[in-house]
């Protein structure tokens, strides 16, 4: 059973969300504050987070960036916070999706849904690939430095990374990538994509500033060079 850690300091939210995930089949776990959500987290880690940025001990951002120290558990934001520096700050900090309040309970279903079914997903390729100065295996989800050091990547980035590894020296353009990785409501989100290339570069490439590999087609899409 998927485990979902909910965190917002609105009652009526909580008790919505609680009973509306579990009458789908989900357990569920509640905080309502940032402190309780990383104690919970650590206690008993959860599959997804569902997270408010206007919590009342800290800021959201910092709770992301704490999970992100040690989980690549997929965090969708749930806030009224409806800025696109906001987003940007989220998804740079290592949230998967942003869902702006007032929303509807059963868009966020959807979305649970979609990272659900990204985590789930099969991985039937066997291939070894280079990137830089790191060996990604496809099979085994796992990217490695020379050095032997291991580069965590969260579900998200792993998907986005996936798909374009797959298509060497394909371009794949922003649609496609938007609508695989997140799904087709999520055609227009070019930020996305923006800030997870970013993301990956800043871990595989040499230079994120002159990236030699995870390529960016200006007004069209993306594409890995081998």
């Amino acid at each position: 059973m998927t485990r979902i850690l909910v965190v917002d300091d609105e009652p009526q939210i909580l008790r919505a969300l609680r009973i509306n995930l579990r009458a789908r089949r989900y357990d569920v776990e509640v905080a309502d504050t940032g402190a309780g959500a990383l104690k919970a987290a650590a206690g008993h880690p959860p599959d997804l987070v569902v997270l408010d940025l206007g919590l009342p001990d800290m800021d959201g951002i910092d709770v992301i960036r704490g999970l992100r120290g040690w989980t690549t558990v997929p965090i969708i934001v749930l806030s009224g916070r409806a800025g696109s520096e906001d987003k940007v700050e989220a998804l740079d900090a290592g949230a998967d999706d942003y869902v702006t309040k007032p929303f509807g309970v059963e868009e966020l279903l959807a979305r649970i849904r979609a990272v659900a079914r990204r985590l789930g997903a099969p991985t039937d390729a066997t291939a070894t690939l280079r990137v830089g100065r790191h060996t990604v295996d496809l099979a085994d989800r796992t990217v490695t430095h020379d050095d032997g050091t291991e580069v965590k990547l969260t579900p998200i980035q792993w998907a986005v990374l996936e798909k374009l590894l797959r298509n060497p020296g394909k371009l794949v353009s922003q649609r496609q990538l938007l609508h695989d990785v997140w799904g087709p409501e999520y055609q227009n989100e070019s930020n996305y994509l923006r800030q997870y290339l970013a993301q990956l570069r800043r871990k595989l490439e040499d230079d994120p500033a002159r990236p030699r590999h995870l390529i960016t087609e200006p007004g069209m899409g993306y594409r890995y060079r081998p």
